[in-house]
């Protein structure tokens, strides 16, 4: 499996909000916009489920460590197996640090055409979570 690493988000919040929120996925429901390319987003507190182009796809937290560590891995007919994990570090009050880690198996041919695009992915979405946090955007 291929690791990639995120680069580090700086929340200005305490890390149980940010886990609060991160940690139970029926509270991320509101933050899936509905669009064409991802349908039917159902959510429980432990994982969600979505369509895309009619494949019936997931993710579950498979581990929790309170305030420093969720572990997601995706379930139904995802196209490649992976672990992320979404890593918190309070560094002072009111500053929490965050950082997306995945690792992913992929093919000779996929790792050469996502290897960047999976990079960029998880630096935005790391910058999306903590300007959410931050107040410095609504959620789509």
């Amino acid at each position: 499996m291929e690791e990639y690493k995120s680069k580090t988000g700086k929340i200005n919040r305490m890390a149980s909000d940010v886990y609060g929120v991160l940690s139970d996925f029926s509270r991320l429901k509101s933050l899936v916009p509905p669009s064409a390319e991802v349908q039917d987003f159902q959510a429980t507190e432990d994982g969600c489920s979505f369509n895309v182009k009619g494949v019936t796809m997931g993710i579950r937290i498979v581990d929790r460590e309170e305030n420093k560590m969720i572990k997601l891995e995706g379930t139904g007919k995802m196209p490649f197996e992976f672990f992320t994990w979404i890593q918190l570090k309070e560094v002072g009050p009111y500053d929490t640090r965050m950082r997306i880690v995945l690792h992913i198996k992929l093919n000779m041919m996929m790792k050469m055409f996502l290897k960047g695009k999976i990079q960029k992915g998880l630096d935005n979405a790391a910058d999306r979570l903590a300007m959410m946090f931050n107040g410095q955007m609504p959620p789509e």
